[in-house]
């Protein structure tokens, strides 16, 4: 059985983890979350979509 989890998801809970250790400060995340909303809406965002859909599709065919 194959068990899927979204990537928003797993980024969200290593930034929370982050914040809890404090190897990050509230602030260095929150730059970091607005960042990433602002790229999605540049022309990076389809490079960078492209490039984590091969780099999961990468991982995913090392498990097989």
């Amino acid at each position: 059985m194959v068990i899927t989890i979204p990537l928003v998801l797993l980024l969200g809970i290593g930034a929370l983890l982050l914040l809890r250790f404090k190897a990050v400060g509230f602030g260095a995340a929150v730059a970091v979350a607005l960042f990433g909303f602002y790229l999605a809406h540049t022309g990076a965002a389809d490079t960078v979509n492209q490039l984590v859909t091969a780099m999961t599709g990468a991982l995913a065919g090392i498990g097989r």
